[in-house]
């Protein structure tokens, strides 16, 4: 789609996409019962999706539209994939439960993300951090920071850790640069950890560990389902493959998982496909009206008058708590290149910039359930589990108190 049919997209085709995103907020807690069934969802996806299909089709614009269903199926191949293939390991013993092993088995994951990404840590942790700690799922701040540490913060380090960091190493990006995102990290994760540990600490105080452990987590450590680990490895290494290879290897290894894991290993798990096709629906409407939002930040990006790293880091970050932070990434790298040269340059972009616009994709993907693909998984899992979460807008809310003064203190510190 040419610049000028962009620039003269209607403002009011991102209508859709904020009513959804109304919507995701509000009708769990106004229409519980509805929200509860796939097919009011879907239906509501579906409508949604409708006035921007509707219009690109009337104008002969077809690209978008294949190009966002393309990215939707990528998305959606790997979150599931990595969902039914985690699904298929169980890890046995207690891996948390006191508040030194809980930020433990956080800052673990943080590590992790950056060997197998955010959605990968995300979904191989998040049912045995829960199962350790059942005796208390009321407690909010477990599903949240494990959002904020595991499926955001942690994956900084390396191109493997999240999507935006992995486009910009296939422009060019060498794959240790971003290393020099350390101290970005490590000013952001290790804060978050002293936090949630206090948080535990203080719930400790007020009501002690029970002292009788479910018997599932006195046994000594152990992993059931070892051949998912090959999955895994197929997983990862299908990343690196231009499509359609990349989603045939997603979906190779989301088929053998299921044919070949042991039913009792999957039930051990209490493995539903429920919040993954909650997951699959609500995206399905997302990616669809994101569509015009996304071609409005493309033709306005080059228009936006700046050239130092703060505003990088923030622009760049906002939009990536809302919009898909890969696309986002790559718009704000692109403005970038055309920058005149100054300093050191990486791909043709300058280091300080760089550093900003990657931070900026990165970390504000936890300031919204949307914001990175496995937040809303995180969710899904922890209610079907039984666990309290946090709504839309409660969590936008506890998130931004959170984070937002972390991100300030880095924006003032580095840049």
């Amino acid at each position: 789609m040419d610049s000028a049919n962009i620039e003269s997209l209607p403002w009011l085709l991102l209508a859709p996409f904020f009513s959804l995103l109304i919507a995701i907020g509000i009708f769990p807690l106004l229409l519980h019962k509805l929200w509860e069934k796939n097919l009011f969802r879907l239906a509501l996806s579906l409508g949604l999706s409708l006035p921007v299909v509707a219009f690109f089709l009337k104008q002969g614009q077809w690209e978008p539209l294949g190009h966002s269903l393309h990215e939707y199926l990528s998305f959606i191949l790997l979150i599931g994939s990595l969902y039914v293939v985690s699904g298929g390991l169980y890890i046995e013993g207690s891996l948390g439960g006191s508040a030194f092993k809980n930020t433990g088995l956080l800052a673990l994951g943080g590590l992790l993300a950056n060997l197998i990404g955010t959605t990968g840590a995300s979904m191989l942790l998040i049912r045995p951090f829960l199962r350790a700690n059942l005796e208390k799922p009321e407690h909010f701040h477990r599903p949240l920071f494990f959002i904020l540490v595991v499926s955001n913060t942690g994956g900084l380090l390396t191109p493997l850790g999240d999507p935006p960091l992995f486009l910009g190493y296939l422009k060019g990006v060498p794959f240790a640069w971003t290393l020099h995102l350390f101290p970005v990290w490590a000013s952001v994760l290790l804060p978050l950890l002293v936090i949630f540990y206090f948080w535990e600490k203080y719930l400790e105080s007020r009501s002690p560990l029970p002292q009788v452990i479910p018997l599932e987590n006195q046994r000594a450590f152990g992993l059931e389902g070892k051949i998912n680990l090959l999955y895994f490895a197929l997983i990862l290494g299908s990343l690196f493959l231009d499509s359609p290879l990349r989603e045939l290897g997603l979906a190779l290894s989301l088929g053998l998982s299921l044919m070949t894991t042991s039913r009792k290993v999957r039930e051990k798990n209490h493995f539903s496909f429920e919040p993954l096709w909650e997951v699959a629906i609500l995206f399905f409407g997302i990616f669809l009206t994101m569509t015009p939002a996304m071609l409005k930040l493309k033709a306005i990006g080059p228009s936006l008058a700046i050239d130092s790293p703060k505003p990088f880091f923030w622009l760049t970050g906002t939009l990536s708590a809302f919009l898909d932070n890969a696309p986002t990434y790559l718009t704000f790298f692109s403005l970038a290149q055309g920058l005149p040269s100054q300093g050191n340059l990486v791909a043709s972009v300058q280091e300080n910039l760089l550093m900003a616009i990657s931070s900026g994709a990165v970390l504000f993907g936890a300031l919204s359930y949307i914001g990175n693909g496995p937040n809303f998984m995180v969710k899904a899992i922890a209610d079907a589990q039984g666990f309290k979460t946090l709504g839309f807008f409660s969590y936008l809310i506890y998130a931004a108190l959170i984070l937002l003064p972390l991100y300030a203190m880095v924006s003032w510190i580095y840049w």
